[in-house]
Order: structure tokens, then sequence, then C-alpha cells
């Protein structure tokens, strides 16, 4: 994500004068305060919600498969050629969303187009996955618009990351989708080698669970409370998480397995997202948090790192807590899906999730 996500985050926070999520009441956490109260925020008639239910697993992808690249969000560069050469390196075949290469603004064309490509991904019957271009800004601007029963009706393989964290919230708490969140198509070699592609093909096409190890080398390994948790693995990137309050696109928490991560924030940020996600009550009854990469986080001497700051935040919730994990915007990027059973134990610095596709 590359705008200035202090102006925006302070709109979301200003938004939140009532805290409510998706899903059933809550109260706040003992150790976050006063409690809160309110009902679920609802989106379009039409996006069909489902308070509960079994997960949904898309078919494994295979060779042969028909897949579609769009951009929700901003605007693809030439990255996207490279990203498009591995996905036909899987064999499958790749095709373009209509409106793929538009510019509206900072914006991948209008929101109309963006969303008619959108769901045109998600109801052509021939389309077996949908891979997002690019992050940036603008997937929220569109999701109230899409017909979460078209999803259910056809469930496929989505990947995504950042600014497609609402995205992946909305088809799990519209349709109990599970997601994938991965690198997206406008690759860097730089950043994704040879093991972050074979981490994207094997979540993507076959049914071998998933297994990620701590990295002492990610700044957020230094945040850790011990312990083995199990439940769904739900979450991305935190400001979006924010950002999600009081809209259908948040998860109802509870029982999860929480995953974040973030880029170009400060520790102070940290704080305060998590602060809020406290306050509101969507963190009472997580199982456990995993914790994936600080990205570009600033370092002040005499003063907290980002490390410090989350940990400082999520220390006393009373659940295990592993860092270290290779999942989002820095080098190393996994794939890893979302909406599965997964287990974290911090003696063994392992992610353990089961596969997010359902053999064909």
């Amino acid at each position: 994500m590359t705008l200035s996500r202090r102006t925006f985050l302070g709109a979301a926070a200003a938004a939140t004068t009532s805290p409510l999520v998706s899903g059933s009441p809550v109260s706040a956490s003992p150790a976050s305060g006063s409690p809160v109260s309110g009902s679920p925020a609802s989106g379009s008639p039409a996006s069909g919600s489902p308070a509960s239910g079994a997960a949904i697993r898309p078919p494994a992808l295979r060779p042969g498969d028909r897949v579609r690249v769009i951009a929700p969000a901003g605007v693809p560069d030439t990255r996207l050629a490279r990203g498009i050469q591995i996905l036909q390196s899987f064999g499958l075949v790749v095709e373009e969303g209509k409106h793929l290469h538009d510019v509206y603004g900072y914006l991948a064309g209008t929101d109309d187009d963006r969303l008619a490509d959108l769901t045109a991904a998600f109801t052509d019957p021939g389309i077996k996955g949908v891979f997002a271009a690019r992050g940036g800004y603008g997937t929220q601007r569109i999701l109230d618009g899409m017909n979460m029963r078209d999803v259910r009706h056809s469930p496929r393989v989505f990947v995504g990351f950042s600014d497609l964290t609402s995205l992946i919230g909305r088809l799990w708490t519209g349709a109990r989708l599970v997601s994938f969140y991965g690198p997206m198509v406008n690759w860097t070699d730089s950043r994704t080698g040879p093991a972050e592609i074979e981490s994207l093909r094997s979540a993507i096409m076959t049914t071998a669970p998933i297994t990620l190890t701590r990295d002492p080398a990610e700044p957020s390994a230094a945040v850790t409370v011990p312990g083995r948790a199990s439940g769904t693995l739900l979450g991305g990137n935190l400001t979006i998480l924010q950002a999600s309050l009081r809209t259908p696109d948040l998860p109802d928490l509870r029982g999860a397995i929480l995953l974040f991560e973030d880029t170009d924030e400060a520790p102070y940020s940290y704080d305060r997202m998590l602060t809020h996600l406290r306050r509101s009550g969507v963190l009472k009854g997580i199982a456990g948090i995993a914790i994936g990469q600080f990205t570009n986080a600033p370092v002040t001497p005499g003063q907290w790192t980002a490390a410090q700051a989350v940990q400082d935040r999520v220390a006393d919730l009373g659940v295990p807590v592993l860092g270290g994990l290779r999942i989002g915007h820095g080098n190393g990027q996994l794939t890893v899906p979302l909406g599965t059973r997964a287990t974290i134990d911090t003696a063994a610095g392992t992610l353990r999730v089961q596969a997010g596709v359902r053999a064909r």
C-alpha cells in the first residue's frame, strides 16, 4: 500500500464511533477497558452474509484451467508481465480482466469498471481462479456491489494480500470462501524468488498442508507469547483490518488465529491500530495470534521498535503469539490460506495450516 495511511486511517477511525463487527455483538476484552456492544453491520441486500457455516474450499487448480487477473485496487505496472509468466508456468491459461489496464486517478479504473471485472471473474463459469494484479488502495470502494450468492454458487481460488484483505474478509463473511494471502501478479523477483513461487503453486494446486517456520531474521520474530493454539486462520493487513471495523468485511475472530502484517508503519501506528481493535472488542475470544512481516518500520534510537510496541499491545491478551512469519510485504513472502484450520506452536516456532483447496 503506497498512499498515506495516516489520512486514510483517520477517516476510518472517525467512522467507528460505535464499534461494531460483522457477526454477533461483542464486548471488550477485560484488558481493553470498558465493554462495548452493538449489532452487526450489513452489506447490500444482494450480498447475502451467512452468520455461520462450514468453510468452503475451492477446487484445486490444475494445468489447463482458465484464470483471470483483475485489478480491484491500484494500477499495475510493467511487473505484471512477469507474474503472468509465472502463472503460465503452472500450466494455467491466463486471461486479463477487461479493465485491467485502466487508470482513474490512483485507481485501476472507475469503481463501476473495477466491480464489473470483479463480478465477471467470480461469475464466468469457466474461470477457476482469480488473481489480484496489485494492491495499493481501492478495493473497499466496490465490495458492497458484490453478490455473495454468486460466489457461493461457484467457489474458486482467489489470491491477493495487502489492500485485498477487505475482499478476502468479505469472501469469508459472505460466502465462507477460503482465500489465499499471497503474492500478487505485479511480481518482483528480487522479493519473491523460486521458493516463493513454489509456495504459491503448492498452496493453490495441491492439497498438501502448509507449514511456515519462524524466521529469526524477521523483525516481528521478537514478538512472542509462549503457548500452542488452534483455530481458523483469519486476518491480513493490519491497516485494512482496522479500516474494516463496522463493515461486513471484518470476520468474527472469536476462536480464530488472527494473522496480521503491515508495511511502512511507525511503531506508534501498530500501537494505535491494535489499541483500536482491542477497544472495539473484536479481539475478545481470539485463540492466538500469528504475526507476519513488519516491512520498512522505522527505528528511532531510544524509542520502541514496531516489535516492542506490538509486544506491549498483545502480551496481556492471554493467548499464544508467534511472530517472525514470512507473510506480507517483505522479502521471501510465502502463501497461506485464510479460512482453514491452523495451529501455532511457539516452542516449535511453527504455523501449520490445513490445505485451502480440495481435490478435484
